[in-house]
């Protein structure tokens, strides 16, 4: 599949959040992540990758199913790949 055939809307609305932490690790003891900034999946995208690559995994953008590339709850790792296809595209 090549970049053409892939169909991504970097329109789509998105959230990124981000989870309490404590020494560069996720408090799971809190009520969970809190709203960093609303936009679209490529603000959220940009907004994410401004972040330092060290703090990343406390991050996560939410939006709206993709299938099949983009899921619901996109992790620091698939960020990261998205932020590579956009960049191809």
């Amino acid at each position: 599949m090549d970049g053409a055939e892939v169909p991504v809307s970097f329109d789509a609305p998105a959230a990124v959040r981000k989870w309490p932490s404590l020494r560069n690790a996720r408090r799971t003891d809190s009520t969970g992540p809190y709203l960093v900034i609303e936009g679209t999946l490529d603000e959220c995208i940009r907004e994410f990758m401004a972040k330092p690559a060290s703090t990343r995994h406390l991050y996560e953008i939410v939006t709206a199913p993709q299938p099949p590339l983009i899921t619901e709850l996109l992790s620091a790792e698939h960020v990261a790949e998205l932020a590579r296809l956009r960049e191809f595209l």
